[in-house]
């Protein structure tokens, strides 16, 4: 039974290094914990099952916090909170032409996003923008009044 509890262990490291959300890497050691008391009790499944969970279910209360708080996003650089509502704010460069129409495009962080002007006056290719809105996959843009450099 040690053998199985490693290879669930295993498959969520790979699983928790594919997403890093620092929830299956607590599963991952309460595996490894129950594959330890598997070694000294192979017949104690039970008990194996609760040091499993237990050991999980302590490193997600009591050690995720600061985990995920040691991996939070520091220093310079562009950092985007939420799905849609954390792109309002954020800084893009115009691709080609953008007016009132949904035929111009912007580029931010690093991806190509359909864009509308928020003024009436269209916005021309390679201006710095502020995204104002977003309405589904359309960002509403307006001129940044200052020069960044884009990262």
């Amino acid at each position: 039974m040690a053998i199985v509890w490693v290879l669930i262990g295993l498959v969520l490291i790979a699983v928790e290094l594919h997403h890093l959300a620092f929830y299956a890497m607590f599963g991952a050691l309460g595996a490894i914990a129950a594959a330890a008391v598997a070694v000294a009790a192979p017949s104690a499944v039970v008990v194996q099952i609760l040091v499993c969970v237990g050991v999980a279910v302590l490193g997600l209360k009591a050690l995720r916090p600061f985990v995920s708080q040691a991996f939070a996003h520091k220093g310079p650089g562009v950092r985007i909170g939420g799905v849609h509502g954390g792109l309002i704010g954020a800084r893009g460069v115009t691709v080609d032409e953008v007016g009132r129409d949904a035929n111009g495009h912007v580029k931010l962080l690093g991806e190509k996003w359909l864009a509308v002007a928020f003024d009436l006056e269209p916005i021309p290719p390679s201006t710095a923008v502020i995204v104002t809105k977003v309405a589904g996959t359309t960002l509403t843009v307006r001129a940044a009044e200052e020069y960044w450099e884009l990262t």
